[in-house]
């Protein structure tokens, strides 16, 4: 057994039994909690500011993508970026360079004890969306997250309530839902452009490098604050080489690239579907193929959901390889008449049968003012990205990761039919294969983790049926007492 097979084992096994000792003990939103660690105490009922001119932001988590939160808000007369927040001093240089009047927090929970914060935005590991998200919403602020806005799909249910209850402007960071090119591209998709669409097929053919393997435990930077870097999770050691960034390729912290990249794609192929609900299956497959490193997150998967005579099929290889249909990160749309293809997301193009380009659709868009605008107007309405999409999108990401953390071990060799009477995601498969075997590995000793197919009701958003005990265990990892809501 080879280390990495070892550590996603470990970290299933760690996560039903927590799953297992708190069941039924997750504190409802609302509820205050005790102890050094407890979120800022909410209002009986926080409502939303008055509409102003400028709404003045904190920004939370600002060394890499924060930073492009910073950017924009300054762009914007609408806004004035007042605080920005971190654990780790040592990055806030970028953008306590670009708003240098901005007071610095370490600790989240100071910053939002602040009256003067109408709104915050959140760029902080995953592991921390949810919770920042729900913090904020109980001390009366408005929310922008980042993708995804949850770690877990039960946690993403409870932002989607809170929001509710509160009235407040909570918006998803998916980005194309504000750009003309694909608004009107799922617009033209619905009105019967290229006739039924049969498969979205999500692709996120990103080519990661191994994060290095270490000898042992490692010592976090001394300007963070570790506790608050991990928050909710768990307090494991740091094993890796790099706590910052390489977060994404630990299930404690991340979910892989099918919740990191994926989750943009993933929510454009669920609406170009017009699905308003997740699916009724789910099945996964895949590894950490093609090196021996720190991360447990697979770097090669296939998801397949199905919605009935729909389906999604999603793909990611982190390995080097060509496009599929003109597309490396995409959705590509299987239709009666022809298909449309996704690239970016202020381009679209749709093919017939032979592939000749047939319409192209192209326009940005503005992500960030669309949210200023709802929160001005204290109109949840004028939203792109309402969180309830969000959370549907970050939920088949976490539906996905769920079939392949059940898996069973199988040689790349075994089958070209591991889907069984599903032939889309069979043929899947076989390209899977092929770009292995191109990158050099052996089919005979190449092992990945089939998932087992997983009946799931949309309804209640729990599994059902054969294994749902241990699914519905994954659906929420317990937080760390102090981080609670």
């Amino acid at each position: 057994m080879t280390g990495i097979k070892k550590t996603r084992r470990e970290f299933l096994e760690d996560t039903l039994l927590a799953a297992a000792a708190a069941a039924g003990t997750l504190p409802l939103v609302g509820c205050q909690g005790t102890g050094r660690n407890q979120a800022p105490a909410p209002t009986e009922k926080p409502t939303s500011k008055p509409s102003k001119d400028v709404i003045r932001m904190g920004v939370i988590g600002v060394r890499g993508r924060g930073r492009a939160h910073v950017g924009a808000w300054k762009k914007s007369p609408d806004a004035r970026v007042v605080a920005i927040c971190d654990p780790d001093s040592a990055v806030i240089g970028g953008a306590m360079r670009a708003v240098p009047d901005a007071a610095y927090y370490k600790d989240l929970r100071k910053m939002l004890e602040n009256p003067e914060i109408d709104a915050v935005s959140i760029a902080t590991p995953n592991h921390w969306h949810s919770l920042a998200t729900l913090w904020a919403l109980q001390a009366g602020k408005h929310v922008f997250v980042e993708k995804p806005v949850s770690h877990d799909l039960h946690e993403g249910r409870l932002v989607v309530d809170a929001a509710r209850s509160t009235g407040l402007i909570v918006q998803h960071g998916t980005q194309s839902r504000s750009t003309k090119a694909t608004i009107d591209a799922m617009a033209w998709l619905h009105s019967g452009g290229l006739g039924k669409v049969k498969i979205a097929r999500g692709l996120c053919y990103k080519r990661r490098k191994s994060i290095g393997k270490v000898l042992g435990d490692q010592q976090p930077p001394a300007t963070c604050d570790y506790n608050l870097w991990i928050g909710p999770s768990p307090m494991v050691p740091l094993h890796r080489e790099h706590l910052h960034y390489d977060w994404h390729w630990d299930f404690h912290t991340g979910n892989g690239d099918l919740g990191n990249q994926g989750v943009h794609q993933m929510d454009i192929a669920r609406w170009g579907l017009g699905m308003d609900r997740l699916p009724d299956r789910v099945v996964s497959l895949g590894g950490r193929l093609g090196y021996d490193d720190d991360g447990n997150t697979p770097n090669t998967l296939i998801s397949q959901y199905d919605y009935g005579d729909q389906q999604i099929i999603f793909e990611v290889r982190g390995l080097k390889t060509g496009p599929y249909r003109t597309a490396h990160i995409g959705v590509v749309f299987h239709c009666e008449h022809g298909y449309l293809v996704s690239t970016a997301y202020t381009k679209a193009v749709a093919f017939d049968l032979d592939g000749k380009v047939i319409r192209t659709f192209t326009g940005g868009g503005n992500h960030w003012q669309n949210f200023l605008d709802a929160v001005k107007n204290n109109d949840t309405s004028i939203q792109d990205a309402p969180i309830l999409e969000g959370h549907l999108s970050a939920g088949l990401c976490h539906l996905g990761n769920i079939s392949y953390l059940l898996g069973r071990e199988e040689t790349l060799s075994s089958t070209d039919d591991p889907f069984g009477d599903r032939e889309a995601a069979n043929e899947t498969f076989r390209r899977m294969k092929k770009h292995l075997t191109d990158n050099g590995l052996d089919a005979a000793k190449t092992v990945y983790e089939m998932g087992p197919t997983l009946a799931f009701d949309p309804k209640t958003e729990r599994f059902t049926g054969e294994r749902a005990e241990h699914a519905n265990a994954l659906l929420h990892r317990p937080m760390r007492k102090g981080f609670t809501v």
